[in-house]
């Protein structure tokens, strides 16, 4: 049996949330909600430049232009209980 603990977890680098409009501001800027974390991006192997984008779902307000897509970095530091800390 060989031991695996001191090998690095692979990670995603980015953490894939979407945030519906909520409404316009004072000046007309969009007000957009709490944003839900939908998938992730993985590095492509072997070096490749680039990533691999990887949904859990796909929110019907997405295809509708109703909102906006997030990227959030994944840190090394992220803990796994919340799949790379808080938003």
């Amino acid at each position: 049996m060989t031991d695996n603990t001191n090998e690095k977890k692979e990670r995603p680098m980015f953490r894939v949330c979407f945030s519906t409009f909520r409404g316009k501001d004072n000046r007309g800027n969009d007000i957009v909600g709490s944003p839900r974390e939908i998938g992730c991006v993985w590095a492509r192997k072997n070096g490749k430049p680039g990533g691999i984008q990887d949904f859990d779902h796909i929110p019907v307000e997405l295809t509708q232009r109703q909102g906006v897509v997030f990227l959030f970095p994944v840190e090394d530091s992220d803990n796994e209980e919340n799949n790379g800390g808080s938003l």
